[in-house]
């Protein structure tokens, strides 16, 4: 019998990648969409006519039970979120609804129409906020004390996903993700912002690039490779959570000194350091512990954090020129 899949944020850097993902195993693959999304459909384009597209949204309880009915999935994965950590700070109850609630709505309509369904809930590394002392990598058992908005609402949609595992035996997964990048990264993410920076600078079309704090330290790694262990989490026998990293971490800096070197751009002739970019409260390192995954899941990733930054800038070239092209035939 074939498989079926329900993603919400099915539209976003994850839901694409995990979209594919499941196609090449088999699944038929159904998507929440809001339709009032700011990114559209672009992202899945490619893949028009192999999905199934519902409209919906987390904070309508009504909309989530009317697609669980009629996509009958397998399988739900849960990636729908306000997920840009500084717009968190200033839509915090938004991302509240959203990000939090949106997580308890989609279990309910889970535990409603067919408890059955294997659920999957995208945690985030920001819930572990402040470093423990002494304490240099994070893992499943290191304690939650996020500091932002979006981290607090990721702890709620963690442990309520926890809660209903252990109160109604749903088979509910968290997979603790550590950042993780790709060409269809949002612009306003930081590492996206910094390589299509750096391409555009290249080809003359800016000249200055403004960020916050450049000593902020982040495990980053491949979203292609972290949308196979979200997969793998659901296969298991029992239901568990995992921290999915790396194990390494790089500042914001060498973000930058990776993106602009590689094009042959001084960082230190275009980069300037904006103080109203800085957050309200930072977190200075996270570095991820995937010990437990990769022993249990069979999980490693593919690609190192240089290789990831430049293929980053070299589809933020290539696009930035076709953009160029298509504007001078215009």
């Amino acid at each position: 019998m074939q498989r079926r899949a329900l993603i919400t944020g099915i539209t976003g850097q994850d839901g694409s990648y995990l979209a594919e993902f499941l196609l090449e195993q088999g699944y038929e693959v159904h998507g929440l969409v809001r339709r009032t999304s700011t990114q559209g459909l672009t992202r899945i384009a490619h893949l028009a006519g192999r999905l199934t597209l519902h409209d919906g949204d987390l904070c309508d309880q009504g909309s989530l039970l009317r697609v669980v009915q009629a996509a009958r999935p397998h399988e739900v994965y849960n990636l729908a979120a306000q997920s840009w950590v500084p717009g968190s700070w200033t839509a915090p109850a938004a991302t509240a609804e959203v990000t939090a609630l949106g997580v308890l709505r989609m279990l309910e309509a889970v535990r409603t129409v067919d408890p059955t369904i294997r659920f999957y809930q995208a945690s985030s590394s920001e819930m572990f906020g402040l470093p423990v002392p002494g304490q240099h990598m994070q893992n499943e058992q290191t304690r939650f004390w996020p500091r932002s908005p979006y981290g607090v609402a990721k702890v709620f949609g963690h442990h309520i996903t926890v809660n209903y595992r252990e109160s109604y035996g749903i088979f509910a997964c968290s997979g603790i993700l550590f950042n993780h990048e790709s060409p269809r990264r949002g612009l306003q993410f930081v590492t996206r912002k910094v390589t299509r920076a750096a391409a555009r600078i290249k080809l003359g079309l800016d000249q200055e690039l403004r960020l916050g704090n450049l000593d902020a330290r982040r495990d980053w790694g491949y979203a292609g490779d972290y949308v196979r262990a979200m997969w793998l989490m659901l296969q298991q026998t029992e239901p568990d959570d995992y921290v999915i990293a790396t194990g390494q971490s790089h500042t914001v800096r060498e973000l930058v000194e990776v993106a602009f070197e590689y094009l042959g751009l001084d960082p230190a002739a275009h980069v300037r350091v904006d103080p109203a970019l800085l957050r309200p409260a930072d977190v200075a390192h996270l570095c991820g512990d995937a010990a437990k995954a990769r022993a249990r899941l069979g999980w490693q990733p593919t690609m190192n954090f240089a290789q990831l930054i430049t293929m980053m800038v070299d589809a933020d070239l290539a696009h930035e020129r076709r953009a160029g092209n298509e504007g001078g035939q215009a």
